[in-house]
């Protein structure tokens, strides 16, 4: 069987708050395993590359990393939860300057 999509979900933030929109995508598999995600920051009036993705991480491409502002590095996989944590920091760091 393919991969089911479980979460799709869309946040528009509006331009009193900041502008942009938050994205969460998980995928999961026949037994309700984790197969792919994507959690992302996405506001082209920050950053025009990477088709606006200001700040991100998934598992695209055979691997787990990050992005920001259009650079991508690898990271240390631990668990979705985990990869939930640091995107969370990193939105919460970039809304607060």
């Amino acid at each position: 069987m393919s991969d089911k999509k479980l979460i799709d979900e869309q946040h528009v933030i509006s331009t009193k708050k900041g502008n942009g929109v938050l994205r969460r995508e998980v995928w999961v598999d026949d037994k309700g395993n984790i197969t792919r995600y994507n959690l992302a920051y996405i506001n082209a009036q920050l950053f025009s590359g990477d088709n606006g993705r200001v700040i991100g991480f998934d598992n695209a491409h055979g691997y787990h990393h990050r992005h920001h502002y259009g650079k991508v590095e690898a990271v240390a996989f631990t668990s979705f939860e985990d990869m939930e944590i640091l995107f969370e920091r990193e939105w919460l760091a970039l809304r607060s300057q």
